[in-house]
């Protein structure tokens, strides 16, 4: 291709973000060029790049090309890609911008990225589909090593990952989990399970309960609602260390699990699910931004409640 540059979003230093465009990284034999025309903006680790707090993390520095939520056409395929240009794929990141960091690379016009690393997706996506990311990271934290689910009977937080792992865990599981949420706003409506609070929610006997919050302090609150041999899976993402009293979780011979990072395989499961219509993507993205205009979609995405998903549109540029 004759034009190798892209308009991207560059997180120069925390709290102070650009719109500039950079040369990319000329595609070898086993890349993929790709024109994007949508990425995600994640109110978890994003939001951490853009304040500062991100923990230390392979890859991290400033300035750097944020995002790993974007869905896009391909332009050209190297002959050893496995891919073909005009396909729709889901991108999850980039690296191909010289000495600004691609962590997590995905927020820019244009992408060169290894075919392997993109997955072909249905034309009925359309936007919908920088939801599989965090669809994917759900069902991995669903999925059990040893084979089989192990279904959330109580998640922390009503967040786009929240409604996600409660989907899937109606589509899975035998009963609706029970959800936590202390904005009233993100309680409201007839979602197919309950979203209370915990001041409203007496038991104490749950088997599994999913954090998807982000917030540190919770373990000692989570732990006491355990039945005994329960386990806590922190699916969130977190910056600040954790702790716990241990007697309350000796006495209920409690489990800790950390969630792990999707894999190729958690993409292609929930891919399907959505194609069979066992789980649902509508009623997640509520914002939509042209991606010049990043800098207040993150004002919105970053503070505003009533922004599940924010979407910034490329297509404009292309």
């Amino acid at each position: 291709m004759s034009d190798l540059t892209a308009h991207a979003v560059v997180v120069e230093a925390p709290e102070r973000s650009d719109f500039r465009k950079l040369e990319l990284t000329p595609p070898g034999d086993e890349d993929v060029v790709v024109e994007i025309d949508f990425s995600g903006i994640s109110t978890g680790t994003e939001r951490l790049l853009w304040c500062g707090t991100m923990p230390p993390f392979p890859g991290m520095g400033y300035p750097l090309v944020p995002g790993y939520e974007s869905v896009g056409r391909i332009l050209s395929a190297g002959p050893l890609s496995q891919r073909q240009a005009g396909q729709l794929v889901f991108v999850p990141g980039a690296r191909c911008y010289g000495e600004v960091h691609g962590l997590f690379g995905g927020a820019a016009s244009r992408v060169v990225v290894p075919g392997v690393r993109t997955e072909p997706i249905d034309e009925s996506l359309a936007e919908r589909g920088v939801l599989l990311a965090l669809a994917a990271t759900a069902f991995n934290a669903i999925r059990a090593p040893e084979g089989g689910y192990r279904i959330p009977e109580l998640i922390i937080g009503h967040g786009v990952l929240g409604r996600l792992l409660a989907r899937l865990a109606l589509a899975l599981g035998d009963a609706p989990p029970t959800v936590w949420e202390l904005d009233a706003a993100r309680r409201a409506g007839d979602h197919g399970y309950p979203v209370t609070t915990a001041d409203d929610d007496a038991r104490a006997d749950y088997g599994a309960i999913y954090d998807v919050s982000g917030d540190s302090g919770l373990l000692d609150t989570l732990i006491a609602r355990l039945a005994p041999g329960g386990e806590v899976a922190l699916a969130g993402f977190y910056s600040q260390p954790l702790s716990f009293s241990f007697p309350p979780a000796f006495m209920r011979r409690a489990r800790l699990r950390v969630a792990a990072e999707w894999q190729k395989e958690d993409l292609a499961a929930v891919h399907r699910l959505v194609l069979d219509g066992e789980l649902s993507l509508d009623g997640l993205i509520t914002d939509r931004r042209p991606a010049d205009q990043a800098q207040a979609a993150y004002h919105t995405a970053f503070n505003d409640p009533a922004c599940l998903k924010m979407i910034l549109d490329w297509r404009s540029l292309q």
